[in-house]
Order: structure tokens, then sequence, then C-alpha cells
């Protein structure tokens, strides 16, 4: 693998354990603090823990609402809650966004997605990011999820790259 290029892949069996995944990831990215929002890309087949992942995300944040994929409105903004921890959080607000209903990336322009990439207070995760993939950021994150042999058994590669 080339210099600078890293790349994790971990088994999870359920459900609960891919959220436990998450929320992890988060716990550790809630402390990040630049110049321009984190990116956070997730890829995958239709059901393959995509949702579930972000939902295990978004309560590690503190993110009090229900969190659904959101499809059909392609962008849902949530309140992070996660100044009580004995970390400092810098993030404010949890972006989700769904191109699963997306051809091309210019049917998502209408967004504002340069300036929301350009947030430092936000933490961003977009499901089935490879339709997208020209405009996002060279610096997002990238969570690949593939089925596994049994009916829960997910594989979620992580990585620094597409």
């Amino acid at each position: 693998m080339p210099e600078g290029r890293k790349r994790i892949e971990i088994v999870s069996k359920s459900a609960k354990k891919t959220q436990k995944v998450a929320g992890l990831l988060a716990t550790e990215m809630k402390t990040l603090h630049g110049k321009k929002a984190v990116v956070v890309a997730l890829t995958g087949d239709l059901g393959s823990g995509k949702t579930t992942f972000t939902q295990g995300f978004a309560e590690a944040l503190g993110v009090k609402e229900k969190v659904l994929s959101p499809t059909f409105v392609l962008m849902k903004i949530y309140r992070v809650r996660c100044q009580r921890s004995s970390v400092k959080c810098y993030l404010k607000h949890l972006i989700h966004i769904d191109c699963y209903r997306i051809d091309s990336p210019r049917e998502i322009e209408h967004l504002g997605l340069k300036k929301v990439f350009k947030d430092k207070d936000a933490i961003i995760l977009i499901e089935w990011a490879d339709r997208a993939k020209k405009l996002l950021p060279h610096t997002a994150l990238w969570v690949k999820f593939k089925h596994g042999k049994q009916p829960h058994k997910r594989i979620i590669q992580i990585s620094n790259f597409q």
C-alpha cells in the first residue's frame, strides 16, 4: 500500500456492534478542530450498515433526534450535544447527507456543499458517497460496508482513500 494510505478492517456481528464501532470513531473525531468540516464518506450495498453506523455515530455525539436516512430530503442537520464530556468537543452539528437517489453529483450542488464543507463546526456523514465522489474533499475518511456470510455480519473498512 502506498505511503500515507491506511486501512483498517473491522468485522461486526450485529447492528449493535456496528453502532458501537461508529460511536468509538465519533468519540475520536469529536475533538478534531480544523479550518473545514470533517467529512466521512460511507459506501456499500443497500442494507449493508450505513444508516446503522450513522445512528451510532450520532448517538455518541449526543444527537437526541431519531436519525433516519434523508433519502428524500437529501440532507438533515442535527445539533451535537457533546459539550458535557471531559474531552473538549469542537463540533456543533452533524450533517447527514444521502446520495442514494442521485445519478450525478450535479444533482446535489444546490445543497451548497462547498459552503457546508467549509463549516469548521460540522462533521458530515455522506451515505452513498461514491455517487458524489467528485464533490468530496480529498481529506474525506472513507468507510466501506460489505455484507458478511452470516445475515447480521458486516465487514467495515475504514481508510483515508477511496
